[in-house]
């Protein structure tokens, strides 16, 4: 047995014995308004430091609710020392009681009213409470006619919350669509891309990306790549060349997306612009090289695209020789650690002897 587990065993006991003592002295009376008057005296402390924040921020509405609530405790903590009307504890458990059951009725549909709570789906669909209906269909789990509900109620991304639930991709991929026009929010079409490419339309899930692409110039190469996938080999190469036109004018900046321009030339089958790309990105790669010996293995790669063997096998034995370096000064950095540790371990049996 570990000793937390003992200590839990132990304390558990101790309360249980002091339980026993306090029944056998003072009987079982004292004992109920003991535990009742420390209870209540807890929950009064708590809801009175509740009740100065809410009128600390000026919160006076819920404020005077939990100024309320807290007098009623306090009043059950004089109850419970003086004992004369203990039927009044009952009535204030009972309040306690039914008071989180309602606020958990309360909490499972909050944007309910009262009157929306107590009446079936069907009858609010009937009674064109659209948006209270589709609430109730989707608690129930039918999640298509929530949708449905939702979409009579204005309140499109709902409904496609719930075709999503209800893996209809498709509707929830056209409502993104028309949401995306509405709002003329990019987000939304790549949203309807996301959902498109899971009902597996590769096609229209290409068209939506263009159009994020429109706004992040970033998925242009993913919306050619489906465009690809789905054999549409004319709008695959016009999304190439946008991304082509995208990763030029970054590689002016930051010189390493002359290796993207490069590999897109490549697919379009465009050798010698492949190849300036490649050149553009080895000369990147060697001033970088001067810097972080790291990026001679890209300087050979990109030789190696261009055909010059020479360079490449040259890049490659600079970056092999710098592996080495770096493998030997982790060798000799964990020989010096083991020594110090060794030199730790004696000094402190030194100290013990």
């Amino acid at each position: 047995m570990d000793r937390f587990t003992a200590a839990i065993i132990a304390f558990v006991l101790v309360v249980v014995g002091l339980i026993a003592a306090i029944w056998w002295y003072f009987g079982g009376i004292f004992l109920l308004r003991l535990i009742l008057g420390l209870g209540f005296a807890m929950l009064t402390l708590m809801l009175a430091v509740m009740t100065g924040v809410l009128f600390y921020a000026r919160n006076l509405k819920y404020g005077v609710v939990c100024l309320l609530v807290t007098l009623i405790s306090g009043y059950a903590v004089y109850q419970s020392y003086i004992w004369n009307q203990p039927v009044h504890i009952a009535y204030i458990i009972a309040f306690y009681i039914l008071s989180a059951a309602l606020g958990l009725w309360y909490i499972s549909e909050p944007d309910l009213s009262v009157s929306e709570r107590l009446r079936s789906a069907e009858s609010l669909e009937k009674s064109g409470n659209y948006r209270a209906a589709a609430r109730k269909f989707e608690k129930k789990g039918d999640y298509v006619r929530a949708a449905e509900n939702y979409i009579k109620a204005g309140l499109k991304e709902s409904a496609a919350w719930c075709y999503e639930k209800a893996e209809r991709f498709e509707d929830a991929a056209r409502l993104y669509e028309e949401i995306a026009e509405e709002k003329e929010e990019s987000y939304y079409w790549k949203e309807a891309y996301e959902f498109w490419k899971k009902a597996g339309n590769e096609e229209k899930a290409a068209e939506c990306l263009v159009r994020y692409a429109e706004d992040e110039p970033w998925y242009w190469e993913d919306a050619a790549q489906l465009y690809d996938e789905a054999g549409i080999k004319e709008k695959a190469e016009e999304c190439y060349r946008k991304a082509i036109e995208y990763y030029e004018k970054e590689a002016q900046e930051e010189g390493v997306f002359w290796e993207d321009v490069g590999k897109l030339y490549e697919k379009l089958g465009e050798d010698e612009k492949a190849k300036l790309a490649w050149q553009k990105y080895a000369e990147y790669c060697e001033k970088e090289a001067q810097e972080d010996e790291a990026w001679w293995k890209h300087v050979a790669e990109a030789y190696e695209k261009l055909g010059d063997e020479q360079k490449a096998e040259e890049a490659r034995k600079k970056y092999e020789e710098y592996r080495k370096r770096i493998r030997r000064q982790s060798e000799e950095e964990g020989e010096e650690d083991q020594e110090k540790q060794e030199g730790q371990s004696e000094d402190n049996s030194q100290e013990k002897d």
